[in-house]
């Protein structure tokens, strides 16, 4: 059985979470491990989180686009996905290759949707456990196998009707398994005060940044009782202009203005593989943030945390939100400095939430959890691939 994971976007973010699946699966007997890449750097980062022996025991695949696509792209890549997608045109016989793709992203579906691929058998793990409404569509229905981090986005996939029996299997969070808990990390800053990781999402009408960005590091810039460690999601600053679908909305990202960065307790990082392997998340010491994810990893380890709401969202009853009940929110900029002052002090009232929210979230198996992932794609698919790839 010849099983593809397929790389294919912008950023690294999407990496840690079937990469770990790789370096499983290799090791079942009749399996053939192709890693399909878009780009240096995503090979790279295969590398670093699978390690060189196993690395040698794969077969990589560059993946390319023509002249004309790469022309079409300088000027359309700030603005929309263009690579993502010719990619997956430019290339159809490596994926034709293959009996199973697995995939973080649902933009892969074109390859049978638009491109005709239809005997290929497709698996989906999420990029993360969060509870926006754009990780429950019905594009995911279209997935042969969904791979889930644990009960609570099970359930909600269930009860809208996304996922059908048999179709999900909860497996854990691989990217756990790339984390090593035990060894204490390392501080952000060379001094004794409160470090808060500010994550910002780039979503056009739920992110901070475009409203409440530059209150945010004014008040940092203000005060010396806290550190700021600003690490938005990588994509916030891969792109000039944010566009949303699901929310009609576009936004036009503005930098970070150069006097905050000359701040001794501001750090600014716009998308290093520090952001995207729990560097931050596990360091810092108050979380602030609006609708990304990443807050379900920083609950790894409860600790403070304060979201901000510049679109002032009825959120309290919108399952899309379920996140703010882990912390206070805030929505007006005036109501920061009193949140983060306060944080460490109210966080009592917000741990065992935060800690049910975690094992709701995560299934913490036994066994690592791209073990179990690697299991169950062999398992669905091993008899297929032997019967010429059917179902």
């Amino acid at each position: 059985m010849k099983v593809g994971f397929l790389f294919n976007h912008d950023a690294l973010h999407q990496i840690g979470h079937t990469a770990p699946i790789i370096a499983q699966i290799a090791t079942f007997p009749d399996v053939q491990v192709h890693v399909l890449t878009s780009s240096p750097e995503q090979q790279a980062r295969v590398c670093d989180v699978i390690g060189t022996e196993m690395a040698a025991r794969v077969t990589f695949v560059s993946l390319d686009i023509g002249a004309l696509a790469r022309a079409l792209d300088a000027g359309l890549r700030w603005i929309a996905p263009f690579r993502r997608v010719a990619i997956l045109r430019e290339n159809l016989l490596a994926f034709a290759a293959l009996d199973v793709l697995v995939v973080p992203e649902t933009t892969s579906l074109l390859l049978r949707d638009r491109f005709g691929l239809r005997d290929l058998r497709y698996v989906w793990l999420p990029h993360g456990a969060g509870d926006r409404s754009v990780g429950y569509r019905g594009v995911m229905r279209g997935f042969d196998l969904v791979l889930l981090s644990g009960q609570k986005v099970h359930d909600r996939m269930q009860a809208m009707g996304l996922i059908a029996p048999g179709q999900a299997r909860i497996i854990g969070y691989p990217k756990f398994d790339t984390i090593d808990f035990t060894t204490p990390p390392k501080p952000l800053f060379d001094n004794d005060r409160p470090t808060v990781l500010y994550n910002p999402h780039f979503d056009p009408r739920l992110s901070s940044w475009y409203g409440m960005g530059e209150g945010v590091m004014d008040w940092f810039a203000g005060q010396d009782r806290f550190n700021l460690m600003v690490a938005p999601h990588v994509m916030l600053f891969r792109r000039r202009i944010h566009a949303s679908v699901e929310h009609a909305r576009l936004r036009w990202r503005r930098d970070l203005a150069h006097r905050y960065r000359a701040c001794p307790n501001i750090r600014f990082d716009p998308g290093s593989t520090a952001s995207v392997d729990m560097t931050y998340t596990r360091a810092a010491d108050i979380y602030l943030g609006d609708v990304s994810s990443q807050i379900y990893e920083w609950i790894a380890r409860p600790r403070p945390a304060v979201f901000l709401n510049p679109a002032k969202v009825e959120w309290t009853s919108d399952p899309n939100f379920a996140h703010w009940h882990l912390g206070r929110v805030v929505d007006d900029i005036s109501a920061l400095g009193p949140a983060i002052d306060s944080a460490q002090a109210e966080f009592a009232g917000y741990r065992a939430a935060q800690e049910a929210a975690f094992r709701h979230t995560f299934d913490q198996g036994a066994e690592p959890a791209a073990l179990r992932a690697a299991r169950a794609i062999v398992e669905r698919f091993g008899k297929d691939a032997k019967d010429g790839g059917k179902p």
